[in-house]
């Protein structure tokens, strides 16, 4: 395989990414087997029954990597937290009501961003990262990060991400760090 010196990215909506689930399932299901992760294809077959039901948000956004003959390199997608989400309550400990509090358009959820291993180290993360925030009006960005997944934690925090805390995402998942990123 080729390795090209760029890969396009392109924002998506709800539509345009349930069209694109299986680029979309190829690029995590290839990161997110590597440690600390260890996903499986029960995990991911979990992973993609939300993601289904996530692009039907009317917020959703999408951003999709590929090269220049369509293999998909990298994936980011989320959407803004709705005022009843349970992201806060994940936490080990609790924050403030003021930090917590959700209106649907404050917070945006990151809720998964990947880059298979070969494209790692030009830059398509982050530039997945402003794609997928381009032109939204939240006011932050939350996500959880494994914090054995040194290189996502150190590009989150190069980007100006900041731990405020850590959550177990799911029932019988390692802690993972809680980070935030003030875009205003």
């Amino acid at each position: 395989m080729s390795q090209p010196a760029q890969a396009s990215v392109e924002q998506l909506d709800g539509p345009a990414a349930a069209r694109a689930e299986e680029a979309f399932r190829l690029v995590y299901a290839e990161a997110f087997a590597e440690p600390p992760y260890n996903e499986t294809e029960t995990d991911v077959a979990a992973t993609f029954r939300r993601f289904r039901s996530q692009t039907r948000k009317a917020t959703f956004r999408g951003a999709l990597a590929t090269t220049s003959d369509g293999e998909p390199v990298g994936m980011a997608y989320g959407y803004p937290l709705s005022p009843q989400t349970g992201w806060w309550d994940q936490l080990t400990e609790p924050v403030s009501d003021d930090m917590r509090r959700e209106d649907g358009r404050r917070t945006f959820g990151l809720m998964e961003l990947a880059v298979r291993a070969p494209w790692r180290g030009q830059g398509i993360a982050r530039r997945l990262h402003e794609a997928l925030l381009d032109g939204t009006d939240a006011g932050r960005v939350l996500l959880n990060v494994h914090p054995d997944s040194k290189a996502a934690v150190a590009a989150y925090r190069s980007w100006g991400y900041r731990k405020i805390g850590e959550a177990r995402p799911w029932e019988g998942a390692d802690l993972h760090d809680v980070m935030l990123l003030d875009l205003r």
